[in-house]
């Protein structure tokens, strides 16, 4: 019955979300292929937030990965790449210790690999803790979006607060110094910034 509800849960925030975005808008397609059912639905809700909310989405990328801004601007403009595929280019990147130009690079070489077998080729293989750590990045990110997520029972295990009052007190004390700006949220507030994650610089 629970794994039921939260299938619904997921299909009514996916279904809530404004705007769609088609495989054939991008160059390279859409089959992220990560080797992880989860983190494949939420790269396609990526593409509809960057499609509709670019320069929150940017902004991410260069403050908490260090990916240089004109090289994102590019990927999702006149190279139309996937936002989904640029935030995989840049958080792998960020883990493995290269730049994001690097992955970029390997990405359009080999994309007909998918994401998976790119990470292992890159060394990071499926259940190791580089892995977990490249699915947990998601949380953070919606976070600062102010974007739902819906976890799985892996992240539900890793963040087990996520959502409740423990999260939101950090977040609202974030806020109150002025380290949040308001969010971007196409289906209600986001769990754990109180709906608020950081917006245009």
């Amino acid at each position: 019955m629970r794994h039921s509800f939260k299938a619904l849960s997921l299909a009514l925030v996916l279904a809530a979300t404004g705007g769609v975005a088609h495989a054939q808008d991008f160059t390279f397609g859409w089959n992220p292929r990560s080797g992880d059912v989860w983190m494949d639905t939420w790269l396609g809700d990526m593409n509809r937030y960057g499609q509709r909310y670019r320069d929150p989405f940017v902004d991410e990328l260069v403050r908490y990965n260090g990916a240089p801004r004109d090289l994102v601007s590019e990927l999702l403009g006149p190279r139309r790449w996937a936002p989904g595929d640029v935030w995989m280019a840049c958080n792998i990147a960020s883990i493995i210790g290269r730049p994001c130009r690097y992955v970029v690079d390997v990405y359009e070489r080999d994309h007909g690999k998918g994401w998976g077998n790119i990470a292992k080729q890159l060394g990071i293989k499926p259940g190791s803790a580089e892995f977990h750590r490249l699915k947990k990045g998601f949380v953070p990110t919606y976070d600062r979006w102010g974007r739902v997520i819906v976890l799985d029972s892996e992240l539900e295990r890793a963040y087990p607060n996520h959502g409740k009052g423990k999260d939101k007190s950090k977040s609202k004390s974030k806020s109150d110094n002025g380290h949040a700006g308001k969010g971007h949220d196409d289906h209600g507030k986001g769990h754990g910034n109180n709906g608020k994650g950081h917006g245009k610089k």
